[in-house]
Formats: C-alpha cells, structure tokens, sequence
C-alpha cells in the first residue's frame, strides 16, 4: 500500500498495540511470529481492561495460550480463560433462545433474520466460543411487529421502556428492546438495518438472499455473505468502531471469502460506500487485512482516509479507562464531542440534515434523567441541552 495514504498509528497505546499484534498472529509458527519488544513495559491491568472493553478477549485468549508462557503472567492467563469459558456459556445460552424463537415466530407465520449472535459467530470464526454477543438481534418485517410484541409479552419478555409515543419519531428508530427477567436474556427486534433515513435493502430482497445456519436442528435464518458484509460496516462505522470486535468481524469474512473477483454487485456497492472504504482501510492497517487488487482503489481516498483517522483517535479515546474520577466529566465530554464530530461526518447530505433536528428533539435518554408526567412532557424541547450535558457529566436525578 502507497506511504502517502498510510494512517498515523503512533498514538495507538502500547497495550492496545499488543493486542492487535496478537490478534493478527497467524496460526501457522505462532511462536516464530512473537517479538519479545511485544511484551515490554505492558500494563498488564490496561491490557485486560482493553481486552474486555472491545469485546475480544475470546480470540485474544485462543491465541494467547498458544504464547510462550514466560512472556504473558499466569493471572492474566487464567482470567481470560475464566472470561472465554463464561462467554462460551452465554452464546450456548443464546443458541438455545435463538432455535426456540425462530420456532416460535415461525409457527405464527412471522419471517425472521438473525442479524448477529452466534448465528455470525459460527460463520465468521467457525467456533461460536470466539466472539461475544450480549443479545440477539432479529430483523422481521414492519407490518409484524404488533404481533411479534404480542409473541413476546406472551412468553415472559418485558419491552424496555421508551419515549411515550407522542414525542417519538418513528422515522428515527430502528428496533425495540425485549428483555426476559427470569432468562436473562435481551432480543433487539429490528424493522430496518440501520436508522432511516438511510438507503438499504428491503426485507423481502434479504429474505431472497437469505442462509441457513448449521448451529441448530431448527432451520434458523441469518443474512446472505453480501448483506451481512454490508450491514457489519455500517454498524461498525456507525458507531465509531469503538470496539475493535466490529473490525475483527470485517478482517474475518475478508480473509475467509466475502471479498473477491466474484462479488462483482459488493464491489460495485462499496466503490459507492465510503463507510466500506474507511472499514477496508481501517481493517488493512490496523489488523493487516489482506487488500486484493480489485479492492486496492477503494483504500485511496481521502474522505475515507479522513474519516479512518478519526475513527482510529475515537477507538483510543472510548478505549481510555475514565477511573480517574476528578478527570471523567472532561473526558466525557470529549468523548461525546469526538463521536458526533465522527459520526455527522459518515452521513449523506440528507441525513446530516434529520442529524441535526433530532439533536434538538427529546429521546428516551432525557426520561431517565428526569421523569415529567404527560401533561408536561412538552418541556423536553427546552430542557434539552440541559439534560444532555447532564447525562455527560452526572449521575440521573
């Protein structure tokens, strides 16, 4: 890759450097490919603290054991195995759920898509003990979500709560919330990938192209390789790509075969998708994704190269620890300022415009603040600004 386009990676803390190094180790002569100078001077605290807060400490553990031992302390060893047996747990748990509700939804003639989940896990990385997943995320089409809360409200789930309807946007929403009390377990029930307004495939074009997993004897569905490529940048970038786990995502189904000479209506969306672009560039330099030649093009431009810049001091920022208690309202709201400087850059034209008037719009955020009862909910509008630097920088009321 030309020097002239190369990203600026000396900010990236050592502890966060190591762990990419680990991450992009091959399986091949793991040992041959070790540098000591890895492993100078780590704080080793930070290390797992990074580890766990973007959400790859399963890979990091699957790699790390294979170190040689006097390299990595004992005690870090034996808590990210306690970290990768619990997660195993969990996705185990969530596998279970996953079969049961498309079982469920099925019977009531509801088409389901599992968007992430072990679902992803088993097809990205083969094993689903190798990444994390807190929920399933499901994707039904709009006209069933009446009937899908109904399923759900049935079976136990609670729906988390919202904005009251009267200061809602329904335009500028994309899923709901479940929650089971006695499961422990959370379902995101999306009617749309990603918010509006943004361009993106309708459910009956995902239905088309849609696979079937080999996790569970039920048939469970999950997006085709193309759209769940697609759906994983736009995620990943729409959030900063604050946890590298998004990233690792995309660097997996390059290396594995979602990217080549054949996804010829992929590379046709992605010279249109600078999100893809800056994922690419992001993916190549900090995790050493294999660009092939047809894909070389998308990595030179600047807008992207801009924007990977910015999502590369983002990562280190949400990565910084905020225990040092007189310093957290600052960060905070550096934080916030960096992120939203971020994110109005990724936008079209149009949406930077919805952007802007929903920042002066209630959200269900300022009701955790302060709860007014209906007759005075108009007085979100003005306390707007207020609750937001609130929630920045204090505890809800």
């Amino acid at each position: 890759m030309d020097n002239n386009y190369s990203l600026d990676l000396s900010i990236i803390p050592k502890e966060l450097r190591l762990l990419l190094e680990i991450i992009r180790t091959g399986k091949d002569d793991i040992n041959g490919q070790i540098k000591n100078e890895w492993f100078t001077d780590i704080n080793w605290d930070d290390f797992l603290y990074l580890a766990r807060h973007h959400r790859i400490y399963p890979l990091v553990y699957s790699k790390l054991k294979k170190f040689d031992k006097e390299l990595i302390p004992i005690e870090i060893i034996q808590t990210l195995y306690h970290e990768y047996k619990k997660n195993t747990y969990q996705m185990l748990q969530l596998c279970a759920e996953m079969e049961q509700v498309s079982n469920l939804f099925t019977e009531h003639q509801i088409r389901l898509l599992f968007l992430k989940g072990p679902v992803i896990a088993a097809d990205i990385y083969g094993d689903i003990s190798l990444r994390t997943s807190k929920d399933l995320d499901i994707l039904i089409p709009r006209t069933d979500l009446k009937k899908t809360e109904e399923l759900l409200l049935n079976q136990g789930y609670e729906r988390v709560e919202v904005l009251p309807t009267l200061y809602e946007w329904k335009w500028s929403k994309h899923h709901v919330t479940y929650f089971h009390p006695k499961k422990r377990i959370e379902l995101e029930i999306h009617w749309r990938l990603h918010p509006a307004p943004s361009k993106e495939p309708n459910f009956n074009e995902l239905w088309e192209r849609k696979r079937i997993s080999k996790l569970t004897s039920y048939p469970v569905y999950f997006l085709g390789d193309e759209d769940l490529f697609l759906f994983l940048v736009d995620h990943g970038a729409r959030h900063g790509w604050f946890r590298l786990r998004w990233l690792v995502d995309i660097d997996q189904m390059i290396r594995k075969r979602i990217i080549n000479e054949k996804n010829n209506a992929l590379l046709k969306n992605l010279q249109q998708h600078y999100l893809g672009r800056h994922a690419l560039i992001l993916s190549s330099q900090l995790l050493n994704t294999p660009i092939n030649e047809e894909m070389q093009s998308l990595t030179t431009g600047k807008r992207s190269r801009k924007q990977a810049q910015m999502a590369i001091f983002y990562i280190i920022e949400m990565g910084n620890s905020l225990s040092d208690e007189p310093f957290s309202i600052k960060l905070n709201l550096h934080k916030s300022f960096v992120l939203n400087l971020y994110q109005f850059s990724i936008k079209s034209n149009l949406q930077k415009v919805f952007y802007i008037i929903k920042l002066f719009y209630p959200s269900p955020a300022d009701t955790e603040i302060l709860r007014l009862p209906k007759s005075l909910q108009f007085l979100y509008f003005p306390l707007r600004p207020f609750l937001w630097v609130w929630r920045k920088t204090m505890k809800p009321i």
